[in-house]
């Protein structure tokens, strides 16, 4: 089937061996056909510095990226096409004097949906509105930064009944807000929403990666053309704006008003969406509080390669406590200092080794003054940043988390994969991700995290166990194919849910009739050879065979011929139609190579 990927700021294209989860996706899931929708933070920053890519413009700001023919490998991967989110709005002209009372119409109901609270079910359909007349004349980027819609903005804001509890706004953040507004709706500007080639239209569902301005071209998708979407989020895109907006350059009044576009963006994702994937059940439980329905969400861990890594060397000579992290208030590096001097009354061997780079300024200096202060300076090492993960915990005879809040279990895996002992603190997915493998303490408690580190440090034979249970555990959980796996049963579930072409069908002579998958189902079992021309059966479809797939005799890849039926991870009858008979009672399917040889 047809699967648009839609990503916000992600680097597509990476090398192989180096990409991130929607590389792995797509590399597990090849009997798909992907195309990355990204939205980039300035135009041509979302692909990769590949020389073997060259860029076209696809109207209306959007980037269209392909592979040429020096890099087969490369040319192979999915098309990506790019809008800049940021920086100078796409060049466009202004509406006329009635599509622009239709363009003020609807900006008025979707700021009202922002700033009264009685109004905020009408923010989806002024969010549609605005996307249908953008669609029909391209001029909503010009409307949004006109004197128009700033107006608009202002009596709003200003009107009695409005929101204001963060402040009266200023003429200042009128214009900073509408700037900001136009660059968070542009994706209901981009060239994608058609049935043509390339266009979300065509698509057999879209995948939102991320979540927040991404999700908009899947809701416009879903509205125009009745495509289906799924979200996941391994940080949860509503969470991480009202992070980050305390400290953003910009006053109280217009930092509300952002955070109510993202509240009700949200709100209409979670509404809107066929099936939502959070990373944790830490993050299911924020995604109930903002109204998603839990009988369409299913927590899918963020698979990771590095569960093939090795464990950890031998553990070092001295007794060493090993942190890693931001040096930041939230990771709460001063417990970990204070719990290390109680330790180090008891063990006067012990050693503490911090990683991590400064992310506040000043902070190192507060923490060795810390260190100074409780007589433990000299047996206290602020080792920055390390090259590898792994090279962190092996430096450790037990791993230590001392932060106020854990929001996102990849470190905590990670460091559980090394085979080291863990003591955590209590607190967001440690407990869903450690669980008995570890050691949880409550937060803030510097006697308590002593007292876990003490009962570790002493006890050779249950550090070990503990290790060694929470290596398993996190190599079951958080292992690549069973991720893959889950989305190939999400994607099958979908398409078999929803009809096929939503939208009407072409009038007769108009072309011809479009498929409803990329590949039929007989392009899985059967010989392709013997039902294709000569020319086109002797055609490999990528040049390059994809490693772990099945080779044949002439040296081309065989996986997009005989040996694809061996690739559809559960279909142990479609193998067996491929190869004659019928799997017996209890036999497994015969496949072709392993996950990992296959990417």
């Amino acid at each position: 089937m047809r699967v648009a990927l839609l990503t916000e700021g992600v680097r597509p294209r990476s090398p192989r061996g180096a990409g991130g989860w929607c590389d792995r996706l797509v590399d597990g899931l090849r009997e798909h056909d992907f195309a990355w929708y990204v939205l980039a933070g300035t135009a041509g920053t979302a692909g990769t510095a590949a020389t073997a890519a060259t860029a076209a413009t696809d109207g209306a700001g959007g980037v269209s990226r392909a592979g040429t023919g020096a890099d087969a490998e490369d040319a192979a991967r999915p098309a990506v096409h790019e809008l800049a989110l940021w920086g100078r709005r796409p060049a466009g002209r202004a509406p006329g004097a009635l599509r622009g009372r239709q363009y003020a119409a609807a900006y008025d109901r979707l700021v009202r949906a922002l700033l009264r609270p009685g109004e905020r079910s009408g923010f989806g359909p002024g969010l549609y509105r605005l996307a249908e007349l953008a669609r029909a004349d391209g001029a909503l980027p010009a409307f949004l930064v006109s004197d128009r819609a700033r107006r608009v903005l202002e009596r709003v804001w200003r009107s009695p009944g409005a929101d204001t509890s963060a402040g009266q706004p200023l003429v200042c953040d009128v214009l900073v807000a509408a700037d900001l507004l136009e660059q968070c709706l542009r994706p209901l500007s981009a060239p994608w929403y058609g049935t043509a080639p390339g266009g979300l239209g065509a698509a057999d569902l879209c995948h939102v990666v991320g979540g927040g301005p991404a999700a908009l071209p899947a809701l416009v998708a879903k509205q125009l053309h009745g495509v289906p979407f799924v979200v996941t989020e391994h940080g949860l895109h509503l969470r991480e704006q009202y992070l980050g907006y305390r400290e953003a350059p910009y006053r109280w009044p217009v930092r509300a008003l952002l955070l109510a576009f993202f509240r009700a963006l949200t709100e209409e994702t979670y509404r809107q969406a066929a099936i939502l994937t959070p990373g944790s059940a830490h993050d299911q439980q924020w995604q109930r509080r903002c109204g998603a329905d839990p009988a369409r969400t299913r927590v899918v861990y963020e698979g990771t390669p590095a569960v093939e890594r090795p464990s950890a060397g031998p553990e070092p000579d001295a007794p060493t406590l090993v942190w890693a992290g931001a040096l930041e208030p939230g990771r709460d590096p001063e417990l970990a200092l204070h719990a290390f001097a109680r330790v180090r009354a008891e063990l006067p061997a012990a050693r503490l080794v911090l990683h991590g780079e400064e992310a506040v300024p000043g902070y190192r200096a507060h923490c060795a003054a810390v260190a100074e202060r409780l007589g433990v300076a000299d047996a206290v090492e602020f080792a920055g940043r390390p090259r590898s993960a792994a090279e962190a915990w092996a430096d450790g005879t037990v791993v230590v988390f001392s932060a106020l809040s854990q929001r996102r279990p990849r470190l905590l895996a990670d460091a559980m994969l090394s085979g080291r002992a863990l003591v955590s603190t209590d607190v967001g997915v440690a407990r869903e991700v450690v669980g008995p493998t570890g050691l949880l303490v409550p937060p803030r408690d510097p006697q308590a995290l002593a007292g876990a580190c003490l009962a570790l440090l002493r006890d050779d034979e249950r550090r070990a166990r503990l290790g060694l249970a929470g290596r398993l555990r996190a190599q079951e959980r958080f292992a690549v194919e069973p991720v893959t796996g889950a989305f190939r049963e999400i994607y099958l579930e979908l398409v078999s849910q929803w009809p096929a072409f939503p939208a009407a069908a072409p009038d007769a002579g108009a072309g011809p009739r479009p498929r409803p998958f990329a590949r039929p189902a007989e392009y899985w079992i059967t010989d392709r050879r013997r039902t294709e021309p000569p020319e086109a059966a002797a055609a490999p479809v990528s040049a390059d065979p994809v490693p772990g797939d099945p080779v044949t005799a002439d040296g081309t890849g065989g996986a997009d011929e005989g040996g694809a039926a061996d690739r559809v991870d559960g279909a142990g009858a479609l193998v067996a139609l491929s190869r004659g008979r019928l799997p017996a009672a209890g036999e497994a399917p015969d496949r072709a190579g392993s996950f990992a040889e296959a990417v």
